[in-house]
């Protein structure tokens, strides 16, 4: 345990000297309360634009808070698993690329815990990031619109953020076996994004899939009761993460004894 903490603690330590621990949250940050800011003050940016006949009013559907918080959550499947994959794809293929991991496992480092100190860096950077942007949409929110249940925020929250950590255990899958970060940031991106499409376009035969988290989540908000179909989509990302990471560590190995 002494030794995966000191590898966790380099981990972070890294972090703080690529400055991910400023740049990640700020980013979260912007893509999360873009949204709210954006509909609320929507007619006033179309009125700015000009071309308009005199005497014009703007008159636009007012959404409801449950709308925009929904709509907030969903950037985070565009520009928010470009931010993770980006932030993560060299965690591990860097290192391996640059000589830095045959340094560490020439000492008695296990590659169970090289890995996982790895994963369990970029997991606490992705939730503490998540939580504040995603904290701050809903803080907007309540001010613009009307406030959301505290309780729906944090379901809704947990909800999402397995869709979020399947992704970055995605990504640190393909680290294992790759030394370039690109191939690592493009195969993870391309694999993302198929699970996604297959997701969305057979919905009825992938209602367990984690990448239908974000409509479970988005339900979740906008009516309260979701199906118990989430159940199994909680389930099947839990043992995803745990068997994507579980191949990662047995990949790792091999391809550093080879």
């Amino acid at each position: 345990m002494k030794q995966w903490m000191t590898l966790l603690n380099k981990e972070l330590l890294e972090m703080t000297r690529n400055f991910k621990w400023i740049w990640v949250p700020i980013v979260f940050i912007l893509i999360a309360v873009m949204e709210p800011i954006t509909a609320y003050y929507m007619p006033q940016i179309i009125d700015s634009l000009g071309d308009l006949p005199d005497g014009a009013v703007i008159e636009l559907p007012v959404p409801s808070a449950e709308e925009v918080l929904v709509a907030s959550l969903s950037q985070y499947n565009t520009l928010g698993l470009l931010v993770i994959i980006l932030s993560s794809m060299g965690i591990i293929a860097g290192e391996r690329k640059s000589g830095v991991a045959g340094l560490i496992l020439v000492k008695p480092v296990s590659y169970t815990a090289f890995v996982t100190a790895k994963w369990a860096g970029a997991m606490l950077l992705l939730w503490i990031s998540y939580f504040i942007g995603y904290f701050v949409s809903w803080y907007y929110v309540g001010i613009l619109f009307d406030t959301i249940p505290f309780i729906d925020f944090i379901q809704s929250f947990f909800i999402y953020g397995l869709w979020l950590s399947f992704v970055l255990t995605i990504t640190v899958f393909f680290n294992s076996f790759l030394k370039s970060p690109g191939a690592v940031g493009f195969l993870s991106f391309a694999a993302v994004i198929v699970l996604i499409v297959i997701s969305g376009t057979f919905s009825k035969w992938f209602e367990w899939s984690p990448a239908q988290l974000l409509s479970y989540a988005s339900t979740f908000i906008m009516s309260g009761p979701i199906s118990s179909d989430v159940w199994a989509a909680i389930i099947l990302s839990v043992s995803g993460i745990i068997m994507l990471l579980g191949g990662s560590i047995a990949i790792f190995r091999r391809k550093e004894l080879a």
